[in-house]
């Protein structure tokens, strides 16, 4: 299949892989072309620009960081774009602006889904990303081969934006998640205990959870090397309490959580994984 990616950044480059891999022919495009020009050794064509990788392929991917970025590749390729096309955003962003943009192109014949995604890099990598989807039944369908190929547990959610507000409510639960896994490591620290031991210890039991046994291990080592960034988890918890405060609910564990990662930023960490919330607890929890 002709397939179009746009966006090959830490999460977008081993997703467009993996089609690649599968037999697909792929054009891609990143605004910085470093990051796509590594997908030319796997096979794939540089566009110059958006609209030349999405004129005439059959399906185009977006995945790029925040909803003003969709809405730029929206602008740049919707005049190029023809009737039975389809476009996938799994990016992270607003769920209204997936409805706008849905009934927009949908004037056009061109299908539209909200397909964002949860497993960061190591789920792009090995294909195991869990895929919550909005859109026509039918052209999730139609898109679901090659969402096999990029995710273990494809759900389609419902209408359009229906995705983006399973992925946001998702983002709720993963950030205090790991709140919780920085803070048990902590108090298990401070309490003269080996963090490690206590990880083997709790991490198959009731407290168990990805974030714990996944990013537990790099608190531990202080390793905060990204598998998804600080600044994209900030984005993400902006996104929910925007969509919080137009359904009129009050959310104070996520008012907890974007204080606690903003003070991650605010200490350098912006770009840094977002396990590097341990460290900003380390020096706001601890009392000399």
């Amino acid at each position: 299949m002709e397939i179009a990616w746009i966006g090959t950044g830490i999460m977008g480059a081993p997703m467009a892989r993996r089609l690649i891999r599968a037999g697909h022919r792929l054009r891609v495009f990143n605004r910085t072309p470093e990051k796509a020009r590594a997908l030319v050794n796997d096979g794939a064509v540089l566009a110059s620009d958006a609209a030349s990788a999405a004129n005439d392929a059959r399906t185009i991917f977006i995945m790029v960081p925040d909803t003003a970025d969709v809405e730029a590749v929206i602008g740049k390729i919707q005049p190029s774009l023809t009737r039975g096309q389809l476009v996938v955003d799994m990016s992270t962003v607003a769920p209204e602006f997936e409805r706008r943009t849905a009934e927009q192109l949908a004037q056009l014949g061109v299908d539209y889904l909200d397909a964002p995604v949860s497993g960061g890099e190591t789920g792009a990598i090995e294909g195991t990303l869990t895929i919550m989807v909005g859109g026509d039944e039918a052209a999730f369908n139609r898109a679901r081969p090659l969402l096999e190929l990029l995710g273990k547990r494809i759900t389609h959610m419902g209408a359009s934006g229906a995705g983006q507000t399973t992925k946001l409510a998702n983002q709720i639960a993963v950030a205090l998640t790991l709140e919780a896994a920085a803070e048990a490591l902590l108090f298990a620290s401070k309490g003269g205990l080996d963090p490690g031991r206590v990880l083997e210890a709790i991490g198959a039991g009731a407290a168990s959870s990805w974030q714990l046994n996944n990013l537990g291990p790099k608190i531990i080592a202080k390793d905060y090397r990204p598998g998804f960034f600080v600044k994209l988890i900030r984005k993400d918890l902006r996104l929910v309490t925007e969509a919080a405060n137009q359904h009129g609910i009050a959310l104070p564990g996520l008012n907890l959580m974007t204080s606690m990662f903003n003070a991650t930023a605010a200490l350098g960490h912006d770009l840094d994984g977002t396990q590097a919330l341990a460290e900003a607890l380390l020096k706001l929890a601890t009392v000399e």
